[in-house]
């Protein structure tokens, strides 16, 4: 099976990770042994070429990845990792590493999806985020519904503070919200930007 994978000239193949939600984690590069020591042993293996090693991803940190399953793409010269990740696939601490984008996006409402993404694919028992993904979109949207009501009545008695409270508890719900549908920041902020240069 591996003999059809097309191994550059240095014998390495780049190897996209993607999570069971179809989130991208993260970018490396395997060669064959990577390859058959993944295939063992169902954990995630690639080849560091900084240290040109063999790299068994998590030995150190724990955040192994287990396999779902291992594709290739029609040219045979790239693979696929699917995997439940464990902990964070990112060395900065962040579950993925495209964490950052180029589009007009905030980056703290970017970095916040991430982390309820992370909450969502990997459960923490006695997270209130996972409480509401648990109750369902309904409890998602009265707690929508709930803050925005909070931020009228702040905004009405001119309370400054209060209104930045509840703003920016109705941006966590809205977040859980849109993580919840599979929509992602970015494609609003891609729909402001367009409202935007229809104003110009």
């Amino acid at each position: 099976m591996i003999d059809q994978i097309k191994f550059d000239e240095q014998g390495l193949v780049p190897v996209i990770v993607q999570d069971a939600s179809k989130e991208v984690l993260m970018l490396a590069y395997a060669n064959r042994e990577a390859l058959e020591k993944t295939l063992e042993t169902n954990q995630a293996h690639y080849y560091s070429r900084s240290r040109k090693e063999l790299w068994h991803k998590g030995a150190t940190s724990g955040h192994i990845q287990h396999i779902k399953d291992v594709r290739y793409d029609c040219d045979s010269d790239t693979v696929l990792y699917l995997v439940s990740q464990e902990g964070a696939a990112c060395h900065t601490g962040n579950y993925s590493c495209f964490y950052r984008s180029l589009k007009a996006q905030d980056p703290i409402l970017s970095h916040l999806q991430q982390l309820i993404t992370h909450r969502r694919t990997q459960p923490k028992e006695g997270s209130y985020t996972n409480y509401l993904f648990e109750k369902g979109v309904d409890k998602i949207l009265k707690k929508v519904g709930e803050e925005t009501a909070e931020i009228i009545i702040a905004a009405k008695n001119n309370s400054k503070l209060e209104t930045i409270y509840e703003t920016a508890d109705l941006l966590y719900h809205l977040t859980v919200l849109l993580t919840a549908l599979d929509i992602d920041w970015s494609d609003v902020m891609t729909e402001l930007e367009s409202r935007g240069k229809k104003e110009n």
